[in-house]
């Protein structure tokens, strides 16, 4: 009798322990809804920026131009005020090059999109940034179009 009683204690304590680390880790569905008005979707990892509003880059470039720079800050803040969300970075390329070269270049685009949400109040330890080159292409990397689709950042919420 006592021996069942300690395994439900333990049993209890362990489900609650569960509860907590996933209400941690989970997103409300407020959240969900302010994510999905910004075109992000959702992943096996978490929610990533939608296609239509991805961060693109010209080619060999590493540069944020102005208008992706608004947008970034704009997502920043929001993302800002949702807590302290883990966030992953992933930095692409297009075909154009070398694969060391790309792999640099996609960390550089990635870090540049970093900063900025850095400036718009995310923070730091909770940013991971990753170069991918260009193994994880879009499109066809035989067309311009499928070239210009490629040069991008993702923006990863690691939460569901």
């Amino acid at each position: 009798m006592m021996h069942n009683l300690l395994i439900l204690i333990i049993l209890s304590l362990l489900l609650g322990a569960c509860q907590h680390i996933g209400s941690r880790k989970g997103l409300s569905q407020a959240q969900h809804d302010l994510l999905r008005q910004e075109q992000f979707l959702p992943t096996d990892e978490g929610w990533e920026l939608g296609l239509s509003n991805r961060i693109l880059f010209a080619s060999d470039d590493a540069s944020i131009q102005q208008e992706s720079r608004s947008r970034l800050m704009r997502i920043g803040q929001l993302l800002q005020s949702m807590g302290p969300l883990p966030l992953r970075l992933d930095g692409h390329t297009d075909a154009t090059g070398s694969d060391a070269y790309n792999e640099q270049l996609s960390l550089r685009r990635a870090q540049a999109v970093a900063d900025i949400l850095i400036e718009a109040g995310l923070r730091k330890d909770l940013l991971q940034v990753r170069g991918l080159g260009k193994r994880l292409p879009l499109l066809d990397n035989k067309t311009r179009q499928g070239r210009a689709e490629n040069r991008r950042v993702a923006i990863v919420v690691l939460a569901h």
